[in-house]
């Protein structure tokens, strides 16, 4: 998908205390941020928001940070944030890459990731969110019964997930090629995409997965 360069964007995240562009100095230091000890979910590439700015409002007892890339994109999310009473949301500018030098071990509860970037070729396997590689640098930040919830539309990509899945030892909750008529389906929250794929009647994927905790794990 090609990013409209939107003016002003970069200035923005800059500006806002809802953004945080270093996030670095806060790892191990989130519960600070929103002031209580509340789980804290990360969406990883929220794009636009609409997913997690719905979950902030659906669930105030819970702490959600949302994880984009591009300043373009997370601007949109800015603005649906600003102007609502959501103690419970911030977001990061950041590359998904860097996630271990933001979060420390047991410090997330929850990861979502809806409509990854599927980096069709080969050689870019491991760029993608649900590889074996992501899936470990997940499995060093998240609680012991940490759980990670994956939505796609290209059944290529959801293959390849449950396959890394499998291969990194955790443990697949449940699946489904067609989310919206599937027992899956309640309390589902949808993303700009997923409205708009699920529109013109294409089935969503879905996979939920918790990681295995090592016994004896040093920490």
């Amino acid at each position: 998908m090609r990013l409209r360069n939107v003016k002003g964007a970069r200035e923005a995240m800059v500006e806002s205390t809802l953004v945080f562009d270093e996030p670095k100095e806060w790892k191990g230091r989130w519960h600070e941020v929103f002031e209580n000890d509340h789980p804290i979910h990360i969406e990883i590439g929220m794009g636009k928001g609409r997913f997690i700015v719905e979950m902030a409002q659906t669930h105030p007892e819970i702490n959600y940070i949302g994880i984009e890339k591009y300043s373009s994109v997370l601007i949109r999310a800015l603005e649906k944030r600003e102007g609502l009473e959501l103690p419970n949301l911030y977001f990061i500018r950041m590359d998904a890459e860097e996630i271990n030098e933001v979060f420390t071990e047991n410090e997330v509860d929850q990861i979502y990731l809806n409509f990854s970037d599927p980096w069709p070729k080969d050689r870019h396997a491991k760029r993608r969110l649900t590889s074996t590689q992501f899936l470990a640098r997940y499995d060093a930040l998240l609680v012991p019964e940490g759980h990670l919830e994956f939505k796609t539309d290209n059944v290529g990509l959801f293959d390849f997930s449950l396959e890394s899945v499998q291969e990194a030892g955790w443990e697949l909750l449940y699946e489904t090629r067609d989310l919206h008529h599937s027992p899956y389906m309640e309390g589902n929250v949808m993303t700009e995409y997923e409205a708009k794929f699920s529109g013109m009647g294409n089935p969503i994927c879905k996979l939920a997965a918790m990681r295995h905790h090592s016994e004896g794990k040093e920490l």
